[in-house]
């Protein structure tokens, strides 16, 4: 299961700590939270395989993070990686609400993801 921990105010140095885990299988390659050099803005771990992630944030102040969910149902082939849409989002200049109003759109193209602004 994914998750994501934040804690505010909780530390004297350090107003926010935020973290994820990233639930995925152990086979798939992943690099740990790093500046990108193709996108140096970006602040991040990264899926090796697919190039997305799954969060991060970018020296401008953006930040963005996806939780997934199984289905046993859900038809698997096909489907996009639930992490360029976090990468995408990135890279970007829409506002949240544009960016879910647009994700939302297109939510059939992943497997399940939660997704919230």
């Amino acid at each position: 299961m994914c998750l994501i921990l934040f804690a505010y105010n909780m530390h004297p140095t350090y107003p926010l700590i935020l973290g994820s885990n990233r639930d995925e299988f152990y086979h798939r390659p992943t690099a740990q939270a790093h500046y990108w050099e193709d996108y140096p803005q970006i602040l991040a771990g990264r899926d090796l395989s697919k190039m997305g992630t799954w969060m991060g944030l970018t020296t401008g102040g953006r930040l963005a993070a996806v939780t997934n969910y199984r289905d046993p149902n859900e038809e698997v082939h096909g489907k996009g990686s639930r992490g360029d849409l976090v990468a995408d989002f990135l890279k970007g200049t829409s506002t949240p609400e544009q960016y879910i109003q647009r994700a939302e759109q297109s939510r059939d193209h992943y497997l399940g993801i939660n997704m919230n602004h």
